[in-house]
């Protein structure tokens, strides 16, 4: 999500600019690639890029690729072989043991369903939305749609794609990567054989930072790193300054009974209890519980989360199992941290893989592939 809002900013500088640019956007990777479908770049006409589509090798010839779209005011589907020795002769070769299919799509700022455009209402909606690339790989010289859909979630489409016989069915599978949260590639017949790449884009993660001590700080720096939206709440209005947290999305001072009805809780907003009082959690715990945030991590030993969560129950609060399963203290991933930095680390990479649904194991003992399969 970061890469898109970087792409978004960047398109809005070449709009002031009136310089041309073209969206470069990885479809389809067969074998392993460094980066998945759905990875982007926008490439200007004078040569700046903002994304990436891979680790540094194919960004070179894309470029050169872009300008030749941009030339011809039209999209062009290019493949490279990462397995393919004249490949690793241009200099693309990634050794990564695979197929990664990329279409290069001109921008046109006048049509507005281009493919920007459509991200960028996307990125307007704190939603889940599904964006459908059309591309041909049976016929290169073939039409090729590129970003012709948007779904939103609340069944609303816009986009280029026409009403020929195959658009009821790219809209319904569209709907259903909506239901079941995956997106998928799937082939589709007209005149031609199109493969259409259905997306399914999730909004930015917002992390709520209960506690504007000194510790916090790192941590929202991590957080800005990775385009995450950060709310450092506080009750000490001296503690709680944009000064202290420039990188902050947003900050409150705030009572503990006055913090849930100005946060939005949803699928995508998690909570780090770190304000070293415990009176101050012990009274927002009692407020957000009930809510079930997908995330809460509670700074401290065992010992203290046990004896917050028995006293909620004490005074009458029933903690379901779901609940408990979403609490996490001693908060972080097991990686030996010290210090203000290593802690803010070890919160991230665990808030990242609770939400991937992964364990935080080393990918050296891991015996399947890294990424998932994306069905076809």
């Amino acid at each position: 999500m970061k890469e898109l809002k970087d792409i978004v900013k960047a398109y809005d500088a070449v709009l002031k600019s009136g310089k041309q640019c073209a969206l470069a956007t990885v479809v389809l990777v067969e074998g392993s690639a460094y980066r998945r479908a759905g990875a982007r770049m926008l490439i200007t006409e004078d040569g700046e890029l903002t994304g990436a589509i891979s680790g540094g090798c194919l960004e070179g010839d894309a470029l050169r690729k872009a300008r030749l779209a941009m030339a011809q005011q039209q999209p062009i589907l290019v493949t490279y072989d990462t397995m393919d020795d004249d490949d690793a002769k241009l200099g693309v070769g990634l050794g990564c043991n695979g197929i990664i299919h990329i279409l290069i799509e001109p921008v046109h700022p006048s049509d507005s369903n281009n493919p920007l455009a459509l991200i960028k209402q996307v990125l307007s909606k704190r939603q889940n939305a599904v964006l459908v690339t059309l591309f041909s790989l049976a016929d290169r010289k073939a039409k090729q749609p590129g970003t012709c859909l948007l779904l939103d979630s609340e069944g609303q489409t816009l986009g280029n794609l026409e009403n020929t016989s195959i658009k009821d069915k790219i809209v319904a599978d569209a709907e259903s990567v909506l239901r079941q949260g995956q997106s998928e590639t799937k082939a589709y017949f007209r005149e031609a054989e199109y493969t259409g790449f259905i997306e399914l884009v999730k909004p930015v993660i917002s992390l709520i930072i209960i506690g504007a001590g000194n510790d916090a700080i790192p941590l929202t720096q991590m957080a800005a790193v990775l385009g995450w939206e950060t709310t450092v709440v506080d009750g000490r209005p001296n503690y709680a300054l944009a000064e202290r947290f420039p990188q902050a999305t947003r900050i409150l001072v705030a009572k503990p009974e006055q913090v849930c009805p100005q946060i939005v809780f949803d699928e995508h907003t998690v909570m780090v209890l770190m304000t070293h009082n415990y009176n101050y959690e012990l009274a927002l715990l009692k407020q957000v519980l009930p809510l079930n945030p997908v995330y809460i991590g509670i700074l401290g030993p065992k010992k203290k989360l046990e004896r917050l969560l028995g006293e909620l129950e004490d005074d009458g609060l029933k903690i379901t199992e779901q609940q408990l399963d979403h609490i996490y203290g001693p908060v972080g991933l097991d990686i030996g941290s010290e210090g203000a930095e290593e802690i803010a680390l070890s919160i991230m990479a665990e808030i990242k893989a609770v939400l991937s649904q992964r364990n935080g194991h080393s990918l050296k003992y891991k015996a399947v592939s890294i990424h998932n399969k994306v069905a076809s």
